[in-house]
């Protein structure tokens, strides 16, 4: 699965620290969320929509594999 969330946080000028506070999580969850290597619970997906004011769709995709 890709995801826009490094692209949304620099729109918003919010450091990975702030993102992650904002939305209850650790610092090491938006890292590992960026680089692709963890993904989001549907909860989380839902707090980054909100607070991004994007759909789930807009900041996540699937990838070719994932299908």
């Amino acid at each position: 699965m890709k995801n826009k969330i490094k692209i949304e946080r620099a729109i918003h000028n919010l450091t990975q620290e702030e993102l992650a506070q904002k939305i209850g999580v650790s610092r090491q969850t938006i890292n590992a969320l960026e680089a692709n290597k963890y993904v989001p619970s549907t909860v989380l997906a839902l707090k980054l929509s909100q607070l991004f004011g994007k759909s789930v769709n807009d900041l996540f995709e699937l990838d070719a594999s994932d299908v």
